[in-house]
């Protein structure tokens, strides 16, 4: 397996954790704790990540080069999603799942 073949298996596998961790936290944790975590600009940008996430999994699985297009949009989404959570706090999993996939994400981009 080509180096290029693993590092879009891990992206992808990043973007799929962060699809499920953002999803799963939006729609458990910040409507159960309400208050911050409530606020529409939180939960849309936490929903749009989840998307985009989910997207940019698809478009690499489908083996178009325009997946440096939808990863470089994935990494600016899950940046943003990752300071959001970081200040409303109490985020941790979700911080982390977002951190990982920017990263590998800019990195497909490049």
């Amino acid at each position: 397996m080509s180096s290029h073949t693993h590092d879009m298996q891990a992206c992808i596998a990043a973007c799929l954790d962060c699809y499920q961790t953002c999803l799963s936290t939006a729609l458990h944790h910040c409507l159960e704790a309400g208050g911050r975590h409530t606020e529409p600009d939180h939960m849309r940008l936490m929903m749009a990540c989840a998307e985009m996430c989910r997207a940019s999994a698809h478009i690499m699985l489908t083996g178009s080069s325009v997946h440096r297009q939808s990863c470089g949009a994935c990494a600016e989404i899950c940046s943003a999603c990752a300071d959001d959570c970081e200040r409303v706090g109490d985020m941790d999993a979700c911080v982390a799942a977002c951190r990982a996939c920017a990263e590998t994400c800019r990195a497909m981009a490049a």
